[in-house]
């Protein structure tokens, strides 16, 4: 059994910043506390990497937004989050958001400069100031980079290329995880008085997606069989400007640098859903409206719209979207400088996650979670871009810094142990009956069906009839897991036995979406019902909690906190 004080289990921008606040404390010996990293991909190869566009934090410094702060930041974000945003954790982001990106331009953190030397900024869907400070269009790479320096000289213990099978709990309390090394295939326990789980999101539940492979939301579903809330998981984000053919993400600089999107009219067609901020409209609206345009046939080849940035000149394209540049010509064989890029809606965000408060605190004690696997519930109904790097560094600090003070608070004990290697065993059993089984099932193709079941029936446009039919098929696919068998028998890097595990807690994952968007009657922020098409603040002003059963989810509901912003209607 291994050993540790506190366990982080996601090696991406929210884990890193939670390992170096919670390796800050001391112990009651003096001693810092011992802190370790478990990743399933070696940290620089986090999905954090792929974030292009920037940080919103409130300096003032670009010259159209001299008059921003704080509470502008917030409000924004709760208009954005179409008022289902949990106001006093949202201004606590708002707050955090300039001391952590100086924190983070101490460290090196190599942001893009005004003429003045200032961290520069541009505008972002939604916001009303330009706010999203970046570097270029790889923002998420340096900031990723950064931490990991920040990681290395704190001589945090990185367990890389490890994959974390079931949490444990004991006695109420979170006590460790049992996972499992790639190279050598061999199980582990960890004991650790405190885990944090930054795990990202759960974008591979859907065909097009901007995200990367490990992003199944199987930290998610570990938390819901340890009995840990999942909350407000039918709201799903459609980024607008995803590569068309291969749903890789061109970010909103493009758009925050001035980019239009034209139908095949060759009409910039936002002029007819948000004509006060067109391209800049918050992205469920701009995603949308992308549909529509296609759906009645004004888009190209029925699939996709054109972004083009030729207007903005071949220098300032290679200076702040060099990476778009190479993205569009590697990609799609189209030079932004002289081309429009096809690009159309794809999965990009979840908005739900673990139930958690501003601390990262869950329900099971011990146990935390940040980033995008978390639901601080700061997104609600919609994210705002530019929000989502920030709160990995703003909430991913303040559950290291609870974690810590959790573990400083208890007695030096070593409980749990039995339970652990219950777990253990649990664990090893398991695999070994995936390893041996000979069932009539593929799990590749069970995963595709998935997939394609949830872009076409629980997407961007949702209605009754079709989610039901969903939530059907998602729970006919759980049957025929169980019959399901590996092709590949092999120890080291079992890719083939690795997604076979992630596919069990993907589709109890998919379930929930869909289980939540059925009860959801209403239209909110990225959740849009044909059958319901009004904002619904009598019935539905609520978070909704899904709970593991036996026999599947339970859902229950949860108030919003409201502090300053009451709702009202949200118009661009």
């Amino acid at each position: 059994m291994i050993n540790h004080q506190i366990l982080v289990v996601g090696g991406g921008l929210a884990g890193m910043r939670a390992a170096i606040e919670a390796c800050q404390a001391t112990g009651k010996g003096g001693q810092r506390l011992d802190v370790a990293l478990l990743s399933r991909v070696h940290p620089l190869r986090s999905h954090s990497g792929a974030a292009q566009g920037g940080a919103n934090a409130s300096f003032g410094n670009a010259e159209a937004g001299k008059d921003d702060n704080w509470e502008k930041h917030a409000f924004d974000t709760v208009k954005g989050s179409d008022y289902l945003g949990d106001q006093d954790s949202i201004e606590v982001m708002a707050k955090e958001a300039v001391p952590r990106i100086v924190e983070l331009e101490h460290w090196g953190c190599p942001f893009s400069r005004t003429p003045e030397g200032k961290i520069a900024q541009r505008p972002f869907g939604g916001a009303g100031y330009p706010r999203t400070c970046y570097s270029a269009d790889k923002t998420g790479h340096v900031m990723l980079h950064t931490l990991y320096e920040q990681v290395t000289k704190r001589r945090i213990k990185v367990y890389s290329e490890w994959m974390a099978l079931a949490l444990v709990r004991s006695a109420g309390v979170c006590v460790g995880l049992v996972a499992m090394e790639m190279l050598s295939g061999k199980l582990e326990a960890f004991r650790a008085d405190a885990v944090i789980f930054a795990t990202g999101g759960a974008g591979r539940l859907y065909q097009k997606t901007t995200n990367a492979i490990i992003n199944t939301g199987y930290g998610m579903a570990l938390a819901y069989w340890a009995g840990v809330p999942l909350k407000d998981m039918e709201f799903i984000q459609f980024h607008p400007t995803t590569l068309y053919g291969t749903n890789i993400l061109i970010s909103e600089a493009a758009r925050g640098e001035g980019g239009y999107l034209y139908n095949a009219k060759g009409e910039r067609f936002l002029k007819d859903y948000a004509p006060s901020l067109m391209e800049l409209a918050p992205r469920d609206i701009v995603a949308r409206s992308e549909q529509i345009e296609i759906e009645q046939g004004r888009g190209y080849e029925n699939a996709y719209v054109l972004l083009d940035l030729r207007h903005l000149g071949r220098e300032k394209i290679e200076e702040r979207l060099p990476g778009i540049r190479d993205l569009a010509i590697s990609y799609a064989g189209v030079d932004p400088v002289e081309q429009p890029i096809p690009v159309q809606p794809g999965q990009h965000y979840t908005m739900g996650g673990i139930a958690c408060n501003t601390w990262g605190e869950s329900e099971l004690p011990g146990f935390f979670a940040a980033g995008e696997s978390a639901c601080v519930s700061i997104h609600g109904a919609n994210r705002l871009g530019g929000n989502s790097l920030l709160e990995t560094v703003v909430f991913g600090k303040l559950a290291g810094e609870r974690a810590a003070q959790f573990v400083q608070s208890k007695e030096n004990s070593r409980k749990g142990e039995q339970d652990i290697q219950s777990a253990l065993a649990g664990a090893q059993s398991k695999i070994e009956g995936l390893l041996k089984a000979d069932g009539t099932e593929d799990f590749p193709t069970i995963r595709k069906e998935m997939e394609v079941t949830m872009t076409e029936q629980v997407g961007i446009f949702r209605e009754r009839s079709p989610m039901e039919k969903a939530l059907k098929i998602i729970r006919d696919l759980k049957e025929r897991y169980r019959r399901g068998c590996l092709r590949y028998h092999g120890r080291s890097f079992n890719q083939d036995l690795m997604r076979a595990l992630e596919l069990e807690g993907m589709l109890d994952v998919a379930e929930i979406v869909a289980m939540g968007a059925v009860a959801r009657e209403e239209s909110r922020g990225s959740h849009y019902r044909l059958d319901f098409k009004a904002r619904d603040d009598e019935k539905w002003l609520k978070h909704t909690l899904a709970r593991f059963t036996p026999e599947g989810p339970r859902l229950e509901y949860s108030p919003v906190t409201i502090t300053n912003y009451p709702p009202v209607e949200r118009k661009y």
